[in-house]
């Protein structure tokens, strides 16, 4: 993939990190009455229920304005054969433990690492936006095969890879590719974890997973660790004596786009105890703002964080010379999760991030309220050069 590609794709994802079957189902059956609910705490997109020898996952947010819930039965192997399920009650049936899985967002690598089921995947749409070095290594090896762009998936590898299920990432319902892969008796599952908009929320989809592993105390450990270390920091940042004002985003065309007040960027701001200049915003997406207008209520921010993709103040300078009025700009506080990429130019912030909100709080903390953590090194904000 080239440099203009890998640029394009990347500000596709910065904005939807931003913004955060039609046919009526017949009711899933009850296999069993005792109905057993698995305590998801944070995320909303999504829940699980053991009903019986079954496993059952409803995504209700499988992308943003989403009118469709999702419902996906996970049967255990041995059980497959002695359990009748109507195929017209499930979105997907799925046999598990999975062996062989198709992923197609770079936020579902981090889970499956943290699970030990890296080994699953065979195959994955657009490789260059990989960063993991443990998942370059099986995908420079061939045991992670290319399959073009999520949005017209080579069909013709991904049934030759024969995968027990697909986990689909989707902006709409329109995607004639996996349709195809569909009426060829592959399940797909819908993942929505990029929709979800507080950091904790987006870091509990590792649970999501879990089920199709049979790993679901070992989701539960690492999400409570994860968790637990996010609420350790945000804490320690009340610690902070100055609450220093913030601005966020970049121009994309002649629009500048900020994080909303309600978004993701937003929430990670305000546990860091830093003072947002948008946080009274109800957007939870992005807000497509006028040079002018950032101006006015930015200028004097004394941190900017993520100007579109530019990784220097001179890629800043050349894209557009006003960026220079801004205070943080002369006083060089600029800061960007864009900087730091992996060995093909995917970015490490848009794979690991979402799994990992306690480093990503723990880097804001870092730049915002220097002192407070001692010997840390930051692992996704790094300086313009």
């Amino acid at each position: 993939m080239g440099s203009h590609r890998l640029y394009k794709a990347s500000f596709a994802l910065l904005l939807l990190f931003l913004v955060n079957g039609c046919a009526e189902k017949r009711k899933a059956p009850k296999v069993e009455q005792h109905v057993q609910a698995s305590g998801i705490k944070h995320a909303t997109g999504f829940t699980i229920q053991s009903e019986g020898d079954i496993t059952v996952i409803e995504v209700s947010s499988a992308w943003p304005g989403s009118k469709t819930s999702f419902t996906y039965a996970l049967v255990p192997k041995e059980k497959l054969a002695s359990i009748t399920l109507p195929a017209d009650a499930y979105d997907a049936i799925v046999a598990t433990p999975v062996e062989r899985m198709v992923v197609t967002s770079t936020t579902h690598i981090p889970s499956l690492e943290a699970l030990g089921q890296l080994g699953a995947v065979v195959g994955f749409p657009n490789t260059d936006l990989i960063s993991s070095p443990s998942t370059r290594k099986r995908i420079d090896q061939g045991q992670i095969r290319e399959l073009g762009s999520n949005e017209n998936i080579n069909t013709e590898i991904t049934l030759e890879l024969n995968p027990e299920v697909i986990v689909g990432f989707g902006i709409n319902d329109t995607n004639k590719a996996y349709e195809t892969i569909q009426k060829s008796g592959i399940p797909l599952v819908y993942n929505g974890d990029w929709t979800e908009a507080t950091p904790l929320g987006k870091a509990e989809w590792i649970k999501f997973f879990a089920p199709f592993f049979n790993k679901e105390t070992e989701a539960e450990r690492i999400f409570n660790s994860i968790e637990a270390d996010y609420e350790k920091a945000k804490i320690l940042a009340l610690q902070a004596k100055e609450k220093p004002t913030v601005l966020t985003g970049g121009l994309y065309k002649d629009v500048w786009y900020v994080a909303g007040g309600n978004s993701w960027m937003a929430q990670f701001l305000q546990d860091a105890n830093a003072d947002y200049l948008w946080a009274e915003t109800s957007e939870s997406g992005s807000i497509g703002l006028s040079l002018e207008v950032v101006l006015a209520t930015g200028s004097q921010a004394d941190f900017w964080f993520n100007p579109s993709l530019h990784a220097s103040y001179q890629e800043l300078l050349q894209a557009n010379s006003h960026y220079q009025q801004f205070e943080a700009f002369s006083r060089k506080s600029v800061f960007s999760n864009a900087v730091k990429k992996g060995e093909t130019g995917g970015l490490l912030f848009y794979e690991l991030a979402p799994q990992r909100p306690d480093l990503v709080l723990k880097d804001l903390i870092c730049l915002l309220h220097p002192g407070l953590l001692q010997d840390y090194e930051p692992h996704f904000f790094m300086p313009l050069h």
